[in-house]
C-alpha cells in the first residue's frame, strides 16, 4: 500500500497545480519504499520538485495579487526550513531522520496545505477575469 493515495482530496482542480501535487505524491511514495541507498537522491529530487513547485504557485499568487500571499509564501518558506534541515542530516548518511520527515510530517503537511491554503489560492484563481 501506497504512504499516500491519490484522492480527490488531495486536488484543488487547477491542472498545474493537481499536476504538481500527483507528482510530490509519486515521489513520497517513491521515497517510502526506496532503499537506503537510493533514499539521497530521491529526497534531494522531492526537495527540487517542491521548491519549484512553491515558486511556481508564489508566481501565480504574484501575477493575480492574491491577498492571501504573505501568509501562503511564508508557509512555503517554514516547510522549506524543515525540508533543509532534514535534507542536511540526509546528505550525512542519516537516513532514518528522512524516512521520519517523508512518512510522519509530509502527508500530513500537505494534506492540510492542499485542503487550506491552496484551495483558497485556487478559489482565488477562479474567480479571475480571464486574461
Amino acid at each position: 500500500m501506497a504512504l499516500l493515495e491519490k484522492t480527490a482530496a488531495l486536488t484543488v482542480a487547477y491542472e498545474p497545480i493537481d499536476k504538481d501535487h500527483e507528482e510530490f505524491i509519486d515521489l513520497l511514495n517513491a521515497l517510502d519504499t526506496a532503499t537506503n541507498a537510493d533514499f539521497p537522491a530521491l529526497f534531494q529530487q522531492l526537495y527540487e520538485h517542491t521548491e519549484q513547485h512553491f515558486e511556481r504557485e508564489n508566481q501565480l499568487m504574484t501575477q493575480s495579487a492574491y491577498p492571501g500571499i504573505a501568509d501562503h509564501k511564508a508557509e512555503h518558506q517554514r516547510i522549506l526550513g524543515e525540508f533543509k534541515q532534514f535534507k542536511s542530516r540526509v546528505e550525512k548518511g542519516l537516513i532514518v531522520f528522512g524516512r521520519a520527515f517523508v512518512k510522519d510530517r509530509l502527508p500530513q503537511w500537505l494534506a492540510l496545505h492542499v485542503t487550506t491554503m491552496d484551495t483558497a489560492l485556487v478559489n482565488h484563481l477562479n474567480h479571475q477575469p480571464p486574461v
